[in-house]
């Protein structure tokens, strides 16, 4: 099984814009609602779709893109935590909780324009080996 990562956005070409700066990841496919991000390990697809229109049918809940809380977030892994959340704030990222230092590593929470939340991960010594039980 392999997954792929779907992005709900707004205004693709601003998000598109902020995706290849933030994490320096390269445009594939084009459609007429989409973009395909490639360059990780999965290929992340930005999808427009208007603010304050239904989320899910099962749902009244609408789509927002203020700042808002998910209980599924990405983390990017990079070997320069400082670099990559520079970068990203570069970008347009904000940065909500600077870099702190865990025993197995380093951790830094942004969101994105869009409001969706992430965090950079700088994994030290063996990683979350350093933790598991």
């Amino acid at each position: 099984m392999t997954f792929l990562i779907n992005i709900d956005i707004d205004d693709l070409e601003r998000a598109t814009r902020f995706y290849t700066s933030a994490f320096g990841l390269k445009i594939g496919r084009r459609f007429a609602f989409a973009i395909e991000l490639l360059g990780g390990p999965a290929p992340i697809y930005l999808l427009q779709k208007p603010a304050r229109t239904p989320a899910a049918e099962t749902t009244q809940q609408l789509r927002t893109y203020a700042r808002h809380w998910t209980p599924l977030h990405l983390d990017f892994v990079t070997d320069d935590i400082d670099g990559a959340v520079a970068q990203a704030v570069s970008a347009g990222a904000r940065l909500e909780k600077p870099v702190a230092t865990q025993k197995w590593g380093k951790l830094a929470l942004l969101a994105d324009p869009f409001g969706h939340g992430f965090c950079f991960v700088q994994f030290l010594g063996r990683g979350y080996d350093e933790i598991a039980e």
